[in-house]
């Protein structure tokens, strides 16, 4: 693809973002999906192991299995749209997605656009790179390159602590940065501690968290003042918590049970 024509695709795709934002958000009712006999569920399909596509072509892992277990709850069918980091607001907002089951931290910031959901999962969220790279404190970010997916909550972290002298590059998601260190395009990546496993699980002992940023609880997200339909997400997770179905998931896909800071609420 030439330069002018991908120019073209990044307008049109721009635009076509900012047609879907611009849908009003609709409330939403456990009963009006009961009624649909379906619920859809936006979900990152290129997260391991909470979200990847298996060797069928389907979704698959942590998001997966939580989000087949709250249709099932409701006696729905899950159908599961693959969303990416940087779109998966905008599809819950323009209503192409009844939810998200899509590995999203709860923020501040984005909880002025969804409602969320008591914690489902969590993850830590760090600056890793190469083992000779000297980084012990954010200062010494400084003339480095850093790779994030773009409108991560680790693209968030690592902007509010990076110099203004290091250069923050954006990917479209996580695979994209990691590619982009492992072939030394940048130097250092902001993170999970789940990716940074999978990254030493293909390159042992050839990088190490360099930086802690924070910890990280993941909701599942409705739409703005969708309170019944809320009041339902958070009883099924409270009932999954209780009888040690989601903690079954969470050893299946993380190999550790549900950790507590997950339980404790937001």
């Amino acid at each position: 693809m030439n330069i002018s024509r991908r120019a073209a695709v990044a307008v049109i795709g721009a635009g076509l973002m900012a047609a879907m934002a611009s849908f009003p958000a609709m409330a939403q009712t456990v009963e009006d999906i009961k009624s649909a006999g379906t619920v859809k569920i936006g979900m990152l399909v290129d997260f391991p192991p909470f979200g990847i596509m298996n060797e069928n072509n389907q979704p698959d892992g942590y998001d997966a299995d939580v989000a087949k277990l709250l249709a099932k709850e409701w006696g729905v069918e899950a159908q599961i749209v693959p969303v990416t980091g940087p779109n998966r607001i905008p599809y819950l907002q323009s209503n192409q997605v009844d939810l998200l089951v899509a590995s999203l931290g709860i923020t501040e910031e984005r909880a002025k656009s969804v409602d969320f959901s008591e914690p489902y999962a969590g993850i830590s969220i760090g600056v890793f790179g190469a083992e000779d790279v000297e980084v012990t404190k954010p200062e010494d970010l400084s003339g480095k390159t850093i790779g994030v997916a773009r409108a991560s909550t680790q693209d968030t972290a690592v902007t509010k602590i990076a110099p203004q002298d290091a250069t923050i590059q954006r990917f479209d998601d996580d695979a994209s940065a990691v590619q982009a260190l492992l072939s030394g395009q940048v130097e250092l990546i902001g993170v999970s501690n789940v990716v940074a496993a999978q990254i030493e699980e293909a390159a042992p002992g050839r990088f190490n968290q360099k930086l802690e940023l924070s910890q990280q609880v993941q909701g599942i997200a409705v739409r703005k003042g969708s309170d019944e339909l809320l009041e339902a997400v958070n009883a099924f997770l409270e009932k999954v918590k209780a009888d040690g179905q989601l903690s079954a998931i969470h050893e299946k896909w993380l190999g550790t049970p549900l950790p507590n800071f997950v339980a404790e609420g937001k």
